[in-house]
């Protein structure tokens, strides 16, 4: 399979449950726009306890996601080009693609790379294009190469702290319907995948991060991100700004991502 479409409603409850969970104030109601990045939490599509995997995922290689052999997944970055703004409670349609999928070899090992197209829309119109790219990797072991995590910037001009805790995890993974276990099992996300805690998601860093963008730069047109260090659920990391390029800073220096907006004004 290389293409699949899925139809949902707009819900503006999910909406704000999503900024209350965020500590925004709840401001969506029924025809409202929808912020930049809330399609994530829409066209839910469930699958039965037998077709998971062990990481709480469907299982690869039954639908767009090939089976690469590879055990432990990572949404490691994408963009998003902006069409026209969402509206809460609309019906509205995702057709997604599987535009390419393969494997290398890196300095840490076997990686298997995985790009989708989501294009969505509503009322017949284009809203939105995304382009989501899925890396997996081998289980940790004890004598594979750990790269360093790049530094991050310190020269923004706008910055803002977040910190996170194990119940804002859960209740981003419930609004996504995001399955993965690293951020909810601590035991899974520490005894089998390797990191110190529950991961923050990616997709609720770059999130956070066009919201912020949105906040200090207005309306944006397009948004690009790429994960580059895991963020663990008890540390406090900022939110940074310089330009159009945006990062986020772990406490010990590290970059944990980093992405660029450009204003809908350019």
């Amino acid at each position: 399979m290389t293409e699949e479409t899925h139809h949902d409603m707009m819900d503006p409850a999910r909406a704000t449950a999503l900024q209350v969970a965020l500590g925004q104030m709840a401001t969506i109601s029924s025809g409202s726009p929808l912020p930049p990045f809330f399609h994530q939490l829409y066209f839910w599509k469930p699958h039965a306890t037998s077709e998971l995997g062990r990481d709480g995922h469907p299982k690869v290689g039954d639908g767009l996601i090939p089976n690469l052999g590879l055990p432990r997944r990572m949404w490691a970055g994408g963009r998003l080009q902006f069409q026209s703004p969402l509206l809460a409670r609309g019906e509205a349609e995702r057709r997604s693609v599987l535009e390419s999928s393969g494997t290398k070899v890196g300095r840490s090992g076997p990686l298997g790379f995985v790009t989708l197209r989501h294009e969505i829309r509503q009322k017949g119109k284009l809203c939105l294009t995304e382009w989501q790219d899925l890396v997996y990797r081998e289980d940790p072991s004890a004598d594979a190469v750990k790269l360093p995590p790049p530094t991050a910037r310190i020269d923004e001009t706008d910055s803002h702290e977040v910190a996170f805790d194990s119940t804002l995890l859960f209740r981003y993974s419930a609004l996504t319907f995001n399955g993965h276990r690293i951020h909810y099992d601590l035991d899974y996300a520490r005894d089998v995948e390797g990191y110190a805690g529950l991961v923050v998601h990616g997709p609720l860093l770059a999130q956070l991060l066009m919201l912020f963008a949105e906040d200090v730069m207005g309306q944006v047109a397009s948004f690009s991100f790429r994960a580059t260090s895991p963020l663990i659920h008890f540390e406090t990391a900022v939110l940074c700004r310089n330009g159009q390029d945006l990062w986020v800073r772990g406490p010990d220096g590290r970059q944990c991502m980093q992405a660029v907006a450009v204003p809908a004004s350019e």
